[in-house]
């Protein structure tokens, strides 16, 4: 049997559970340092990527393949920038039903109603089309596997 046929090794599964844990704990020190501002914005960043690494905090086991550890992290992701969607459509449907709309008068409601819509924002479909790669992604590696 090849080695990608057996999985981790135990020492591979444990690299794989201290970079799990190490990631949030660094994640942690540099939200908490006290010195920059840029070290705690990446820290901010870091926390929410390591909390959705630490998913793949069961698949450090010794035989689980790589490939397995590869596709839940993708699904993951995926399901990530989902949520992201959905979230961001329910703040603009909340805006668009609970807050009293830009006054057109003034220099800032002139600037919110100049504003393209949230749908047709960069960030929002570029969002979009890493959650369809992935879903393509993972059905090919599904496909291909069977």
């Amino acid at each position: 049997m090849s080695n990608q046929d057996q999985g981790m090794t135990r020492q591979g599964a444990l690299r794989l559970e201290f970079f799990i844990i190490g990631l949030g704990i660094f994640a942690l020190l540099l939200i908490f340092q006290p010195f920059s501002l840029q070290l705690f914005a990446a820290g901010s960043v870091l926390v929410v990527i390591a909390g959705l690494i630490n998913n793949l905090l069961p698949m450090a086991q010794p035989g689980v393949r790589v490939r397995s550890v590869v596709t839940v992290g993708m699904v993951v992701a995926m399901i990530f920038c989902i949520v992201l969607l959905i979230s961001i459509g329910a703040a603009h449907l909340y805006g668009a039903f609970f807050l009293k709309p830009p006054d057109p008068n003034t220099l800032a409601g002139k600037a919110q109603l100049a504003a393209a819509p949230f749908w047709r924002q960069p960030l929002v479909w570029g969002i979009a089309a890493v959650a369809a790669v992935l879903a393509l992604a993972i059905a090919a590696m599904n496909k291909a596997r069977n």
